[in-house]
């Protein structure tokens, strides 16, 4: 079903998708935790230096920008997958993502990160991630179910 089409998500609904969500978060988070390090480290050793024909790094970081490039493919294939389950990631390195869903029917968003038990926290579409507030009891409630992958119909 097309992401634009899809229900908004229910706690309930969220939380079953967290066995798959979580092992794609926890990867996707590792190797962008690699690449944002090795990126760091790439431009602290070029910082006031230029390459020349016959440096002997050239070949070497030649190499490193490939494997970086690889690298940020893969983090792009884990976010493109999770967009594909109707999530969007907020910061992949810290493994933060947001589940749409509604709240008095006006659209909001389900906080997860990497590390929560559960989908535990809501806030504002327009709100920045650390501002997530504690779900209480029935609090967000969405669209139908039967609208998520591997869901019974």
């Amino acid at each position: 079903m097309s992401r634009a089409l899809r229900k908004p998500f229910t706690v309930e609904s969220a939380n079953r998708t967290l066995p798959l969500v979580r092992a794609i978060v926890a990867d996707m988070s590792r190797v962008a935790s690699t690449v944002d390090d090795r990126q760091q480290r790439v431009m602290h050793l070029m910082s006031g230096r230029e390459l020349e024909s016959g440096d002997p790094y050239a070949d070497e970081l030649a190499l490193v920008n490939d494997q970086l490039q690889s690298d940020m493919e893969l983090v792009d294939s884990y976010c493109d997958e999770l967009f594909e389950l109707g999530i969007q990631v907020k910061d992949a390195v810290l493994g933060q993502i947001d589940y749409p869903s509604e709240l008095d029917g006006r659209p909001v968003l389900l906080a997860w990160r990497l590390g929560d038990p559960e989908v535990l926290f809501w806030r504002e579409c327009d709100s920045p991630f650390n501002s997530r507030q504690p779900l209480t009891a029935d609090a967000v409630s969405g669209g139908c179910d039967d609208e998520l992958p591997g869901a019974a119909t």
